[in-house]
């Protein structure tokens, strides 16, 4: 088993740092037969954990040393196993284990293949002196990705404020861009904004709600890859989640901002496109934070190309779109007057 003493190879196939020779115990034997049949076997003194699995060898469950010996004879493995493993898949970066071993304490994880076999298990002790730098960068590299910043092009050498440009502007570019695109959409509505000026006085409030709840679900969803395998399961169950909750967060901040244009204006229709376009733009924004970074994942890329300024540029052209759309198609000129 190979050790791990530099960074740079981090992103190396977790599957050429496994261990094969751990122990599996199948989920209908009880504890009794589980007992007999570990007496049988050469175990050694490096067993960590016992994995639980089916006749073909998909992992089911983990069992504490603990556990197995303090349950009743006749109970079956399945019941009394903790269902939810922590679990790495072979083809997975090396970087993804490490992450997991910094995030849950644990001394070894289960690698398993495309169809959850077992496969082996990868050690803490793999990892050298670059499992601490590790945990103390994780932090710092997520919130730097979230603003565009690269901390690895920051990272050694002496301090450039050329090489500091190179890494920040081209970010910036994606809110310069973003900016442009949504003056020229903002000018394509001028004379209906001119008749209906209410509707420009809440255009901050629709931007800043709309990058706000991006950046949270961003930030969520680029948490959850540190833990789970991320595929195309991973992207459909984040975003079946993510919708649930962006749905209420769209219509308790629709409600409140369109309950406070109708008291201020007195005017209910205008209220109506006010409140029901934040909900949408919520919506629609916490499924851009979510969707853009996982599916370059998914993709096999880098999360942090879809990073903070990226994902905001995005999700202000989407929400000016909507905002302004859905709020002339509501209002027109003799309906409403500011």
């Amino acid at each position: 088993m190979q050790q791990v003493r530099s960074v740079d190879r981090l992103d190396r196939p977790t599957g050429e740092f496994i261990r094969t020779d751990v122990l599996s115990l199948r989920a209908d034997l009880t504890v009794a037969q589980a007992l007999e049949q570990l007496r049988r076997m050469n175990i050694g003194e490096r067993v960590v954990y016992f994995y639980v699995t089916d006749d073909e060898g998909r992992l089911h469950g983990v069992l504490p040393t603990r556990r197995l010996l303090m349950s009743e004879a006749g109970a079956f493995l399945r019941d009394i196993m903790q269902a939810r493993v922590v679990r790495v898949r072979a083809d997975a970066p090396l970087l993804v284990a490490c992450e997991l071993f910094v995030m849950h304490r644990l001394l070894a994880i289960p690698v398993v293949d495309d169809d959850d076999r077992l496969l082996g298990a990868i050690e803490i002790r793999v990892f050298a002196d670059e499992l601490l730098d590790l945990s103390e960068r994780q932090s710092a590299d997520d919130v730097f990705q979230l603003i565009g910043v690269r901390i690895a092009e920051s990272r050694g050498g002496k301090p450039s404020p050329l090489r500091d440009y190179r890494a920040r502007f081209p970010w910036l570019l994606c809110n310069i861009g973003g900016g442009i695109v949504c003056a020229l959409l903002a000018g394509r509505y001028e004379v209906f904004l001119d008749s209906v000026i209410v509707l420009a006085l809440f255009i901050p409030v629709v931007l800043a709600l709309a990058e706000s709840v991006s950046m949270q679900a961003m930030t969520l969803a680029l948490q959850a890859m540190h833990s789970k395998s991320v595929d195309s399961r991973f992207l459909i169950s984040a975003m079946r989640r993510e919708a649930l909750t962006a749905i209420l967060l769209g219509a308790s901040c629709g409600g409140i901002v369109g309950a406070i244009a109708w008291v201020w204006k007195g005017q209910q229709l205008v209220a109506l496109a006010i409140g029901g376009s934040i909900a949408l733009s919520v919506v629609t924004a916490c499924m851009l934070g979510v969707l853009l970074p996982t599916v370059v994942r998914v993709f096999k890329g880098d999360p942090r190309i879809a990073a903070g300024p990226m994902v905001l540029a995005t999700a202000d052209l989407a929400t000016l779109l909507l905002y302004l759309s859905l709020s002339a198609a509501l209002l027109t000129p003799s309906s409403a007057t500011a």
